[in-house]
């Protein structure tokens, strides 16, 4: 549980809106609201029933600040587990603090980033993965990425890892037990049980370790260049993806002489793109250092967009493309399909496996692409409904249990005692429960919410 100090800060984004929400939460929430808000019809905020309102005026030292509106919620049937008023004004940067001073003023002490949350989660309103989520809801930039993170606030993950957790729980018990009463009539630990629950184990595991990749595409997105020689149709394409005119696209070659960069959602893909400069030898001095970027820019990407014109036979700069992609996942892209082929597509198959046929002028082709771009990522049969990893933190929990589990059935194989098998199970529950919150320290748990942003 956490302590009994009322806290308050601005709930929503800082800047111009139609309202304004002040979060006061704690034992004496309702008490320092009071102190700050007069309702019309004269009722104290004290007196009120959990999820009832009223309208009234916000008062600080005999000024009236606002008109507002006292939404009263009780523990334990609200956010945070404790009592919560929130107080809806005219929204405003000005309006909104003036009324957070009044209610700091009133008694309440400024709640620390994510301390709402977290206290949510102190108060096992939430385990730690759902409060993780609750972040990623708040930065989602894809209706994947949203759909995933609202799925795992809704307890997705938390169920599948219960579902292993609880399994190795009860064998180690049932060892545990067996092996410590031997005079009781307790059913005998066999090899079988115990591989056969360990083999369970391990596989789930290892279906929720390999969402981590995928699930970070549809989260935070892949670093994407997109290369080709001048005039190839790479901003072009640049455009079509973005769906505005990001970069200048002109038919002199070198018109891009640096990285031009944008997000873009692509299916359910966040693309973080990068428009780079046409390889070539060049003796211009600034688009030689475009073209530097543009090759340091492909040694360190995560999916590469290569670019090739349908219209031209393949050229030196072609070639060195192709052997740069031997070493990013990339999409060869057959462009200017409107025109007469002149390029040999036999030569880019033998160093791409992926190869999307389109015109970025008129856009066809643009969903193939997108489907290429799913399949290359893992997000064609990525279900964020189930649950997915959202963070390393958790890729590393289930990491280090799917490891332990590893050991136990090798050391069943290999013919060790139960108790080596125990002690195995042992650490990978303790992973488990400490990817959940149920037993995580305090440095873990101060980590999760650093990152929150005040007033969540």
């Amino acid at each position: 549980m956490t302590d009994n100090t009322t806290i308050a800060a601005i709930s929503t984004a800082q800047g111009e809106g139609g309202i304004g929400v002040i979060r006061i939460s704690g034992e004496h929430a309702a008490a320092v609201a009071d102190r700050v808000f007069q309702a019309v019809s004269h009722k104290r905020l004290r007196d009120m029933k959990g999820y009832t309102a009223a309208f009234g005026k916000i008062v600080s030292d005999g000024e009236e600040l606002d008109e507002a509106v006292a939404l009263v919620f009780r523990a334990p049937h609200s956010y945070t587990g404790e009592d919560v008023v929130e107080l809806s004004c005219h929204g405003g940067v000005y309006i909104t603090q003036q009324v957070l001073r009044a209610v700091l003023n009133a008694g309440a002490a400024p709640a620390q980033a994510g301390e709402f949350t977290k206290r949510a989660f102190l108060n096992g309103k939430l385990d730690l993965t759902e409060a993780e989520a609750v972040i990623d809801i708040i930065t989602a930039k894809s209706r994947s990425a949203a759909r995933a993170a609202l799925s795992v606030k809704e307890g997705a993950l938390r169920r599948r890892i219960t579902a292993v957790k609880d399994s190795l729980l009860s064998l180690a018990a049932h060892l545990a037990a067996w092996a410590d009463y031997p005079e009781e009539d307790i059913a005998e630990v066999t090899d079988d049980m115990i591989l056969s629950t360990c083999r369970k184990a391990q596989a789930d595991l290892a279906k929720l370790l390999a969402t981590y990749d995928s699930g970070q595409a549809v989260k935070q997105g892949i670093d994407t260049v997109i290369a080709g020689r001048p005039n190839v149709g790479k901003s072009t394409l640049m455009n079509l993806l973005s769906g505005y005119e990001k970069s200048i696209v002109t038919e002199i070659p070198g018109t891009t002489r640096d990285v031009v960069e944008d997000t873009v959602v692509a299916g359910d893909v966040i693309l973080r793109l990068s428009d780079t400069a046409g390889l070539r030898e060049t003796g211009d001095i600034v688009e030689k250092i475009g073209v530097d970027r543009a090759k340091q820019r492909l040694e360190q990407c995560g999916l590469l967009l290569a670019v090739f014109d349908n219209s031209r036979a393949l050229e030196d700069f072609d070639f060195h493309l192709l052997e740069a992609a031997k070493n990013v996942p990339t999409i060869a892209i057959i462009n200017k399909t409107d025109l007469p082929n002149q390029l040999d597509i036999s030569k880019i198959s033998d160093s791409i496996n992926k190869i999307v046929f389109i015109s970025a002028a008129t856009g066809e082709g643009k969903d193939e692409l997108i489907q290429a771009i799913a399949a290359l990522a893992g997000t064609n049969d990525l279900n964020p409904s189930e649950g997915i990893l959202a963070n390393e933190r958790q890729r590393a929990n289930v990491a280090a249990a799917l490891q332990a589990v590893n050991e136990a059935i090798d050391a069943m194989t290999v013919g060790l005692t139960f108790d080596a098998v125990t002690v195995t199970l042992e650490d990978a529950i303790t992973a488990l429960l400490e990817m959940t919150g149920e037993r995580a320290s305090d440095e873990i748990i101060d980590r999760v919410f650093h990152n929150f942003c005040v007033g969540k």
